[in-house]
């Protein structure tokens, strides 16, 4: 009888599950009424909250919806460290309903006029939608540079035929920001006009943001060389007119032998059509952020001389 990883008792003993079956010692208990197959804990924050989430799920009542963080994880917002709680969800109603009160929730009864609910395509569950999400974390976000990472997130343009679509619009986002007054609403103000639909990634968003903070303009995210009309690499940023590239190595590049075996021929390739390629790392941008600036201001100084 496959109930699936997490399931509620009542479909259980309906399906014939015996209340001694219902206390083996492989269920956990993660909330009342639900069972869940022990495992192995997940590896990442991310995946504790989806699984918790699955678990919540199997007692959600048809008013109650995901909200606020646990919204944001099950959209791929990605968010700082410092604001997952992997031992607590948002749920919410709308108000004039009480928020749900239950251990390891964070309750929440929402005006109708600054949430919208839609079904979550992938997870088949009730939850905000991506704009009222990003929105209603503006309680949440320590700085305009958190919202802009996760507004990035959601309006990512669609630049690979895998990729998919965009979650939302920017005009999305600015009707969220304006459906009411919302706790430090100025933050979203403040992080509208930085939004960019072509970041893939948060260490590129945070990128942007730096690049702009130094005066370094002028650089377009993810931009396509061609030699002709043949297609050579997207590279993280681009300055065309000095032939100036910065790539964002990934752990994932340092780790997997292939994809670093492709970047080699790819960065061999732009130095072959008379580019200068700066590889950056975690550490440059998260570490010391101005190191990495000066380190690009030369180039571009240089770059400027040359030409």
């Amino acid at each position: 009888m496959d109930l699936g990883t997490a399931f509620s008792v009542k479909h259980a003993r309906q399906r014939g599950v015996t209340p001694s079956r219902l206390r083996a010692s492989d269920l956990d208990i993660p909330f009342r009424g639900v069972r869940q197959l022990r495992a192995d804990p997940p590896d990442t924050v991310e995946t504790r909250l989806l699984d918790s989430m699955d678990a919540y799920a199997q007692r959600m009542t048809e008013h109650e919806f995901f909200s606020h963080i646990s919204a944001a994880v099950l959209w791929g917002m990605p968010l700082p460290r410092r604001m997952l709680r992997a031992s607590t969800l948002d749920v919410a109603v709308i108000w004039p309903r009480r928020a749900p009160a239950s251990q390891g929730v964070r309750g929440h009864a929402l005006r109708p006029w600054m949430c919208e609910i839609v079904r979550h395509p992938e997870f088949g569950v009730s939850v905000s939608s991506p704009a009222a999400t990003w929105a209603m974390l503006s309680s949440r976000y320590r700085s305009v540079d958190d919202a802009v990472v996760a507004g990035d997130a959601v309006i990512r343009d669609k630049m690979h035929r895998d990729d998919p679509p965009p979650l939302t619009t920017l005009t999305s986002l600015q009707l969220a920001a304006d459906a009411g007054r919302r706790i430090r609403g100025g933050i979203l103000r403040d992080a509208l006009p930085l939004i960019h639909p072509r970041s893939r990634s948060r260490p590129e968003s945070v990128m942007r943001l730096l690049l702009g903070r130094a005066g370094l303009s002028g650089f377009l995210p993810n931009f396509d060389v061609f030699d002709g009309d043949v297609w050579i690499a997207q590279v993280d940023f681009a300055l065309p007119r000095i032939l100036l590239a910065l790539e964002y190595e990934g752990e994932h590049h340092l780790t997997d032998p292939v994809q670093w075996a492709k970047d080699i021929a790819r960065v061999e390739r732009l130095i072959e059509l008379g580019w200068r390629v700066i590889r950056v790392t975690k550490a440059d941008v998260f570490g010391a952020p101005e190191l990495l600036v000066r380190r690009i201001r030369r180039a571009v100084d240089q770059g400027r001389w040359h030409t």
